[in-house]
């Protein structure tokens, strides 16, 4: 059931530490994987290091806000694999200007890295599904595994704009779970992953100092995750594989937090 070997699976933001994890692991497994992303050097990186152990990966160049630029990443790996299967949108991120300081307050929010951000992991979902919708169609047939973020659902300090972002992200893969099935039938899946706390190239500098020992942000996250620790980017891949499958067939519009018990816990 957990089966996905010649599955054709897009990754967006595939050449980010949560994406690749994800591009690396389901391509061990057999499927075929599609990576996409801005970074030419770092997307040829990625594919050379999955094809050199035999795995089957192709890289293109996309920029998920350029409706073209996806369209054109869409028929390359229609061209490539002849089909596409799963659609996971990883692509996604913050800036410095969309958080709240210790020292700031919200008169301090920059109004330009707020678009930036809601743009980046809003409209970065959006596109890339409409662009691979129009398959989805033809085959009659398509998942969509959106990234949310436990600061969708968890209020969090300081960072606003990526909170309201991942909070609209929740939202828009409920709306289309209903959308995709009442329209186009079963075999149409939307669901998204929720990560606690992983360390990414954002928010490594929010959690950890120079010499690798927490701040006092990370502290406050690990006494409120019951397993006392970051994830790891490798349990992720449990999820994503269960999603990818038909083991989750009758799966459709949840929201699946990965995080260590961050969300269940109240800190009492």
């Amino acid at each position: 059931m957990f089966e996905i070997k010649d599955t054709v699976i897009v990754i967006t933001g595939a050449t980010g530490v949560l994406g690749g994890e994800m591009a690396r692991a389901v391509a061990s497994l057999g499927a075929r994987v599609s990576i996409l992303g801005r970074n030419e050097d770092e997307g040829n990186q990625l594919q050379k290091e999955l094809t050199s152990k035999g795995f089957k990966a192709s890289f293109h160049r996309v920029d998920v806000l350029d409706k073209e630029s996806v369209k054109k990443a869409r028929e390359a790996v229609i061209k490539t694999w002849g089909k596409a299967d799963v659609l996971v949108n990883a692509a996604g991120g913050n800036m410095p200007g969309a958080t709240i300081g210790p020292d700031q307050s919200i008169e301090d929010l920059s109004i330009d890295d707020l678009k930036k951000v809601m743009e980046l992991n809003y409209l970065g979902t959006v596109i890339p599904v409409q662009a691979f919708l129009k398959v989805f169609k033809e085959q009659k047939a398509g998942n969509i595994i959106n990234i949310s973020s436990m600061s969708a659902q968890r209020p969090l300090t300081r960072v606003m704009g990526y909170s309201s972002s991942k909070a609209a992200i929740d939202n828009y893969t409920k709306w289309m779970a209903v959308e995709l099935a009442t329209k186009f039938g079963e075999r149409m899946r939307v669901n998204a992953i929720a990560p606690g706390f992983f360390l990414t190239r954002q928010n490594k500098t929010l959690l950890t100092n120079e010499d690798s020992s927490l701040t006092d942000r990370g502290n406050i996250i690990v006494e409120h995750t019951p397993f006392k620790r970051f994830g790891d980017p490798s349990e992720l891949v449990g999820t994503l594989v269960w999603l990818c499958s038909d083991a989750s067939k009758f799966v459709t519009g949840t929201i699946i937090p990965v995080d260590g018990g961050f969300n269940a816990f109240s800190g009492v």
